[in-house]
C-alpha cells in the first residue's frame, strides 16, 4: 500500500482528492496540510511514500517543502499536482527534487496511476510538461562525456532512453519484447555503469545529454 500525504492550500480541493483516494485500496492517505510549515512538519512526522504537492502555497511555495523534508527523509518522493502548467512552475519544483508534475485536470485513474509510478521510482509528466523539463535541463548540459554512453551496450542505451522517458518496466518489456526481469537487469547495469543511484538521476543524466 502506498502511503500518501496531500499538500494544497485549498480546503475544498483537498476534500475532493481525499474522497477520490479513500476509495483506493492501494492508497492510504496519512495526512494533509495547507501551507509550507504545516506540510514540512506533517510529512516529517508521517514519512509517507509519496507527497502530492501543490506548487503555490503560503509560506514559500511547494518547492520550499521538498528540500526541508529531504534533509530529514531523503526517501520521500514528491509528485506536483497543480492547476498551473507554466514552464517556470514546472521547472522550479523539478529542480527542487520532485519526481513528476501533473495538472489538476487529471482524472482519478490517472492520478492513482501517477502516484503508483512515482512510488515505484518513475518520473511522471504529461508530454507537454515533460518538454519543459527536458528543454531546461538540456540547456545546462556539461561537456558531453561520450565514454560514459559508449560504456553501455546498444540494448542498455535503448533501456536508458525509455526509462528516462517514464516508461514502466512492464511497458518497456512489451516495447522491447523482453521480460520485465531482463529490463530490471539492464536498468541495474545502466545505473552501475553511469554511477547513478536512482531512475530520477538517470532521467536528468539523459536530459542533460539530449538523449530523449
Amino acid at each position: 500500500m502506498t502511503r500518501v500525504f496531500l499538500v494544497d492550500d485549498h480546503t475544498l480541493f483537498r476534500a475532493g482528492v481525499r474522497a477520490e483516494l479513500q476509495g483506493e485500496a492501494a492508497i492510504e492517505l496519512v495526512g494533509e496540510a495547507g501551507d509550507v510549515a504545516d506540510s514540512v512538519e506533517g510529512i516529517v512526522a508521517t514519512a509517507p511514500d509519496v507527497v502530492l504537492l501543490d506548487v503555490h502555497l503560503p509560506g514559500g511555495g511547494g518547492q520550499a517543502v521538498i528540500p526541508a523534508v529531504h534533509a530529514v527523509h531523503p526517501e520521500v518522493r514528491f509528485l506536483a499536482l497543480s492547476v498551473s502548467d507554466a514552464a517556470e512552475d514546472v521547472i522550479a519544483v523539478i529542480r527542487a527534487g520532485a519526481r513528476g508534475y501533473v495538472t489538476k485536470t487529471i482524472d482519478r485513474a490517472g492520478l492513482v496511476d501517477a502516484v503508483a509510478r512515482v512510488a515505484a521510482g518513475d518520473a511522471v509528466f504529461s508530454p507537454r510538461l515533460a518538454g519543459f523539463v527536458l528543454d531546461a535541463f538540456a540547456g545546462e548540459a556539461p561537456a558531453v562525456i561520450d565514454t560514459e554512453l559508449d560504456a553501455l551496450t546498444p540494448r542498455e542505451q535503448d533501456v536508458l532512453r525509455l526509462i528516462a522517458r517514464g516508461y514502466t518496466y512492464k511497458e518497456l518489456a512489451r516495447r522491447l519484447s523482453i521480460s520485465p526481469k531482463t529490463v530490471e537487469t539492464h536498468v541495474s547495469s545502466v545505473l552501475r555503469k553511469l554511477q547513478l543511484s536512482s531512475r530520477h538521476e538517470l532521467t536528468r543524466w539523459a536530459a542533460d545529454r539530449k538523449l530523449l
